[in-house]
Order: structure tokens, then sequence, then C-alpha cells
């Protein structure tokens, strides 16, 4: 017993620990990502523009390019991050994300649909984003149940559902060239020219999924367990899975309706936070949202510093770590407690 409390209390320590450092983290990366670029901008003008408004060249940059982009960072790693923990507990694959299983796909399709038929209706963007990530999330599990629910067969079913949206994505670019001149860089992923007019809608949906996550955190734990488990302890796991999975779309729809077709931020994430949370939901899933915040930052700072003067796409940088991340996993694979269900 008295090892048992000695573990428990050491695990504690080392969540609250890396609870912390994420935050620190996610300050330091957040001014960084402020102050350094192709003007770095002294933190004392970052001080005296955030405090006492200045109005200088330098506090134009840091309202009208650098704040809203970092927002934007963290925004979609908070909703990429969190939404790849959810369906991999509700699917119970470790190799599920919302980009891997054509979630992020599914809501750039109809994302690219609305920009095409209403151009200048930026808060149609993320509805339609929130409604095709929840079709195909419905679409890729019902194919992966009916041919046996195994973890390489949800990947696969994603994998093809994702080619085929990608091949709309383009069909619509070629009839409507005019309204997407973008969307070169909306398939990449990105961050750049953000502005926070484009991020108040997407705001409500992201605040929105990420409280459902919260407040069913525990019934996430017990679905975990197994639907036989959860069945025997009153749960509807019919019910509270479609509304996890609804969570688990408001949160990519919405970072994709922003930041376009970002990959692997669902995938990488989730799996680095579970090794130093192991409690539960209520604690993994913040944790993996300020780590998934912290992520992204980092990742378009270095898209924006790396190759000085040139830039390269968020998206780009994040596929670089995420490909070898992905391959790994799959190297990896033992079963385990996110086992192939038969």
């Amino acid at each position: 017993m008295k090892n048992i409390r000695v573990v428990s209390a050491e695990r504690d320590r080392t969540e609250k620990i890396f609870l912390l450092v994420c935050s620190i983290a996610l300050v330091i990366s957040a001014v960084l990502g402020i102050c350094m670029g192709s003007v770095k901008i002294p933190l004392s003008d970052f001080i005296s523009a955030l405090f006492f408004d200045e109005n200088t060249v330098n506090s134009q940059i840091i309202y009208s390019v650098r704040m809203p982009r970092v927002a934007a960072s963290v925004l979609a790693g908070i909703a990429l991050a969190v939404s790849g923990v959810i369906i991999q507990s509700v699917l119970e694959n470790p190799l599920a994300a919302p980009s891997i299983i054509g979630v992020n796909s599914g809501a750039g399709f109809f994302a690219v649909l609305a920009m095409a038929i209403f151009p200048y209706k930026i808060s149609v963007i993320p509805a339609a984003a929130f409604l095709g990530a929840i079709i195909t999330v419905m679409t890729v599990y019902f194919i992966a149940v009916k041919n046996g629910a195994s973890k390489m067969t949800l990947v696969l079913a994603g994998v093809a559902v994702s080619n085929l949206l990608n091949s709309g994505i383009d069909t619509i670019t070629t009839f409507f060239p005019d309204s997407l001149n973008g969307i070169t860089s909306f398939k990449i992923g990105g961050v750049m020219g953000m502005t926070f007019s484009k991020l108040y809608p997407a705001c409500i949906y992201i605040a929105v999924g990420f409280i459902l996550a919260m407040l069913l955190s525990h019934e996430l734990d017990i679905l975990s367990l197994g639907d036989r488990t959860a069945k025997s302890l009153g749960m509807n796991v019919k019910a509270i899975r479609f509304i996890l999975l609804l969570s688990a779309a408001l949160l990519a729809g919405a970072a994709v309706s922003f930041a376009g077709l970002l990959s692997f931020v669902g995938l990488i994430v989730p799996h680095i936070a579970r090794h130093f949370i192991k409690s539960g939901n209520m604690r993994l899933i913040p944790g993996t949202a300020l780590l998934g915040a912290v992520f992204v930052t980092l990742c378009d700072l270095i898209s924006r510093t790396a190759f000085a003067p040139y830039e390269v796409q968020l998206g780009i940088i994040i596929s670089y770590i995420g490909v070898p991340f992905f391959i790994y996993l799959i190297m990896k694979k033992k079963g385990g407690k996110h086992g192939d269900r038969t």
C-alpha cells in the first residue's frame, strides 16, 4: 500500500511539473514568436507596446502581424492536439489523428467549397469545416467497423477518404480559381498573413470543443476500458462516443478553417503528452493542449527564421517532424492498451 502511495505521489508530481513546464514554455515561445522574425523587435519595445500602447512601427508590427500569427499558432496547436487525443482514445487507435484518418481533408474540402461559394463570408468557413470534419470521421469509422475495426483498417480507410477529398479540393480549385488564390498555402497549412478577424469565428468552435472534451474527460477514461465495461457502468456508449467525436470534429474543423491542412500535430503531441501524464484525461487534455500550442508556435518560429530571408510554410516544418514520427510508430506498434479490436 505504501509503495502504491509513493508511486501515485511521484506520478502526481511529474504531471504537475509537466503542466508547469509547458505553461512556461508557451509564454516563452509566444514572446519569441512576437519578437523574432524578419524584423527583430527588442523585448523592451514589446513590453512598451503591450502596456503603454505606443504608436510606433514596431507596435504596428506586433499588433497587426505578430500577435495574430502567434495567436493562430496557439489556437491551431490546442485544437489539433486535443482533437488527436480524443480520436485516439475514442477509436482505441494510437495511429489515429485528424490528418491521418482524413478529418482534416474533410474539413478542408467543405471549407474550400464554402470559400468558393461564399468568398466574402469568413464566418461561414468554420461551420463548413466542422460539417466536413464530422461527416468524414463518421464515414471512416463506419468503413472501418464494417471491415473489422483494426488499427490498420482504420488508417487505410482514412488514407483512401483523404485522397478522395484532396482530389475534390483540386476539382473545386479548377472551377473557382479566382475565389481560391491562396489555395496552395491552405493545402500545405500555415498561419502567414493571419488577422484577428479570421480567428474570431473559429475561437467559438474551439472553446465549445475543448469544454465538451473536459466535461466528458471521465467518460473518455471509462471508454478506454472497453465498451463492455463502459456499458456495465451504465454508460450510453454510442451517445458518448458520438459527442466526443463531435468535439474532435469541432476542434479539427476550426483549426483547418484558418490554418489550413496542418498534418501530424494530432498524432505527435498526444503521444508525447501520454509519456508524462498517466492519471487520466482530466489532466491529459489540458496537458496536450499546452504542449500542442508550444509545438506549433515553435514550428512557426522555425519556419520564419531558419531560412531567413526566405520563409517556409508551417505545414512543411511540421511534416519534416511528423513523417519520421509516424514511421517510427508503425514500426514500434505492438498492440497494448490501444490494441487491435476483433
